[in-house]
């Protein structure tokens, strides 16, 4: 693992997936190599197709079908039956996609609150994490706005807290601000930037964009199925 003493909050050793299309093997990823540390902030740049979003849901523990080896704060995920995957995704790990996929029949509040729930928060101090979180978001007076009610932007800031609620070691985000206008873009990713930083998570963030790639930390590039 890291000789340093610190372990990366996720590592992966020759990531591989292929897939069969037309009765052809198409390989996505190739032996990707990669570690990412506590608090960094690193761009996944690619352009679409380039298998971004298959390497994040490889980190995220949502599918099989891999090889090569991942860890997550340490701990082998091939070597973890799928209750164990469960456990580290929800202790590790936060979620933030293009699409918000907020609840729309819930308000903003009650849509960071649910999360937390499911990992065994009481509800008052979900309630409390969910204000604190929205309001550093610039939405403490849309707290009891619905999904409906709210802006591409407002929507997709709820989704920023949803994906920090339960203080995850790792954020992985998939294109977050790919939906939005460019004014509303640089805005929601430098709030997104701020919360990740001040709460002292990690992200790995997938873009094909370039100028919002160069505000992170750290940049890799995915081309033909290896990271640059």
């Amino acid at each position: 693992m890291n000789s340093g003493g610190v372990r990366p909050v996720v590592e992966l050793k020759q990531l591989t997936r292929s897939f069969e299309q037309g009765g052809e093997r198409i390989d996505v990823l190739r032996g990707v190599d990669l570690a990412v540390q506590p608090g960094e902030i690193v761009a996944l740049l690619g352009p679409s197709g380039s298998g971004k979003s298959t390497l994040l849901q490889a980190v995220g523990l949502l599918e099989g079908g891999f090889g090569g080896e991942i860890f997550i704060a340490g701990e082998s995920a091939e070597k973890s039956d799928s209750h164990a995957r469960t456990l580290l995704r929800r202790e590790h790990l936060g979620f933030v996609y293009q699409f918000h996929h907020l609840l729309p029949d819930f308000d903003a509040v009650e849509n960071v609150v649910l999360p937390q729930l499911v990992s065994g928060k009481p509800r008052e101090e979900a309630e409390h994490r969910a204000r604190q979180l929205l309001t550093s978001l610039g939405l403490g007076h849309r707290l009891d706005h619905r999904p409906s009610q709210l802006s591409g932007g407002e929507q997709q800031r709820v989704a920023v807290a949803r994906g920090l609620a339960n203080r995850p070691k790792l954020v992985l985000a998939d294109e977050p601000t790919g939906n939005l206008d460019e004014h509303t873009s640089d805005r929601v990713l430098e709030q997104f930037l701020a919360l990740v930083r001040g709460e002292g998570s990690a992200a790995l963030i997938a873009t094909h964009n370039e100028r919002l790639a160069a505000r992170m930390d750290r940049v890799v590039r995915l081309h033909e199925g290896l990271l640059e």
